[in-house]
């Protein structure tokens, strides 16, 4: 019994560390997803990328996209902010993802 109450702060450090990180995986993944997604609506009809970035991905991460496009390519970056597990350990952290695509818009060539 004393040799489990020994270990046990370590055993919680480890799991908090595990959900920190899963968090973190999950928070790349949405921002790689309304990466793709502000980059094509902006393609498809510009001025939409950021309702189309807030759209596609959880509110809670508060997605911010900013990108350019050209003739024939739209780019865009998302950023996500990835709050900690316990506030203790700082503010959290903020990932970043960006997506290219073809510019699909009927008007661009004319």
């Amino acid at each position: 019994m004393l040799e489990f109450a020994g270990f046990l702060p370590f055993l919680l450090v480890i799991g908090i560390a595990a959900i920190q990180l899963g968090l973190v995986g999950y928070a790349a993944n949405q921002a790689g997803s309304a990466a793709r997604a502000a980059a094509r609506a902006q393609s498809l009809a510009p001025g939409t990328a950021q309702t189309a970035a807030a759209a596609s991905t959880s509110s809670w991460l508060e997605p911010k996209a900013e990108g350019s496009g050209g003739e024939d390519t739209v780019t865009f970056t998302v950023t996500v902010h990835v709050p900690p597990i316990i506030p203790l350990f700082g503010d959290g952290w903020n990932v970043r993802r960006t997506a290219t695509m073809p510019n699909d818009r009927t008007d661009a060539g004319s």
